[in-house]
């Protein structure tokens, strides 16, 4: 513990020097991210499981920066949220709780170790000088003073480790337990000085990741956020990840619509200039998962699945975002939304809507890039998961590499 307790002893060493304040100027973005939202079902951790304890959670910024800050949420809290303590440093890697211990430093809260945030409520940390990497793995380590209520995101597909007591210092949690979610980690932003732009993937299971290799960073949006670092002139764009599974635009589902966490999970967020829209195949299977339903029922369906994405252009319009649309992709097959031929249409008319100019400010066809030739209504073999709904990896790194660079200069 005494390189926890040296490091609380610097704060003036946050403060630029007059020759750096001349050259520098300041810019927050967001590197990393998640939609937090309270979890219910399997997702929810038995009560007590994180009382008194110390969890660590490792991300991985989209983008590099001279400073970090965290932002903590207590979103689902009725009450405050307690931390007794948090702390930062580069992990190892992505799939232990190991970290570097030259780079350990203790986080602070106006200046002080502990930190209560009002329910329903974030919180940023103060800023600590931590050079970052562009997918550098980070560890963030907080210590809760208590019993949490849960906010959470459930589909890290990144594991966090937990132990009794306070081990913010702790090099490597040996004993830890763990579990693959995330607990009122809401960002990490980057300081940076020269400018940034922002992406900011609003969508559901298939931006979150479902199917992708768990610590394995193989999102279509870590695929993206590998070549926007990999060209030199694009290296100054993040991402990041806003995917919920399960998630709509028109009804909450695990977690909140789309339309309802808009100002939280895209417009409030630091440096964002682009917003990919990929939402829409969970409004289109809940139509009739019960039982069928008119043509009537099915046409206003679509109706408002489209004025859904009007709301959402328009709000972001209004903020200088420019908002690109994806294209829903094919589910005939999948045996929980068993989809049939009045299902395929009424995608078919969402996507007509979504690459009709004029709408969205660009298109990235999705569905093109995963559909199966010989039956369009399907995904292609190679990229289904197993379940006719969600990609594999390699469909995943397909759909990334399909993005066009140029829609973010």
């Amino acid at each position: 513990m005494m390189r926890l307790s040296l490091l609380l002893c610097f704060p003036f060493a946050l403060l630029a020097t007059p020759a750096q304040a001349k050259t520098c100027t300041p810019n927050w973005v967001a590197g990393w991210a998640s939609s937090q939202f309270r979890p219910t079902g399997d997702a929810e951790l038995p009560a007590g499981t994180l009382a008194n304890r110390t969890l660590r959670q490792i991300v991985r910024p989209s983008v590099s920066g001279n400073r970090i800050r965290v932002r903590i949420s207590n979103l689902a809290g009725t009450r405050p949220l307690m931390l007794a303590g948090a702390s930062i440093a580069r992990a190892r890697d992505s799939s232990s709780a190991a970290i570097d211990p030259a780079t350990l430093i203790a986080l602070r809260f106006d200046g002080k170790p502990d930190v209560i945030v009002p329910a329903g409520a974030d919180y940023l940390s103060d800023p600590v000088p931590l050079p970052t990497r562009a997918l550098d793995s980070i560890a963030v380590s907080i210590h809760y003073a208590g019993d949490p209520e849960q906010t959470s995101h459930p589909g890290s597909r990144a594991t966090s480790w937990h132990l009794p007591g306070d081990h913010l210092g702790d090099k490597a949690m040996a004993g830890a337990d763990h579990f693959d979610h995330w607990f009122n980690l809401a960002a990490l932003e980057v300081e940076r000085c020269a400018p940034a732009k922002l992406i900011v993937a609003l969508g559901d299971s298939i931006t979150d990741g479902k199917g992708a290799t768990t610590n394995g960073n193989d999102r279509w949006t870590d695929r993206l956020a590998e070549r926007l670092q990999a060209d030199p002139k694009r290296r100054p764009i993040a991402i990041v990840n806003q995917g919920i599974g399960g998630n709509r635009l028109l009804d909450d589902g695990l977690g909140p619509n789309a339309l309802a966490r808009l100002d939280r999970d895209v417009l409030a967020q630091p440096g964002v200039t682009h917003m990919i829209l990929l939402e829409g195949i969970n409004d289109l299977g809940t139509l009739t998962l019960d039982a069928p339903v008119s043509v009537a029922a099915h046409q206003a369906h679509v109706a408002r699945i489209i004025g859904a994405y009007r709301q959402i252009i328009a709000r972001a319009h209004a903020k200088g975002i420019k908002v690109i649309g994806a294209t829903v992709m094919p589910f005939v097959g999948n045996g929980y939304y068993h989809a049939d031929a009045r299902n395929e249409a009424d995608r078919q008319a969402v996507n007509a809507w979504i690459r009709t100019p004029g709408h969205f400010d660009a298109v990235i066809d999705f569905d093109r890039v995963t559909r199966d030739p010989a039956h369009p209504d399907r995904l292609l073999p190679a990229y289904d998961e197993g379940d006719a709904l969600h990609l594999s990896p390699k469909g995943y790194k397909a759909m990334g590499e399909a993005i066009p660079l140029s829609l973010f200069d």
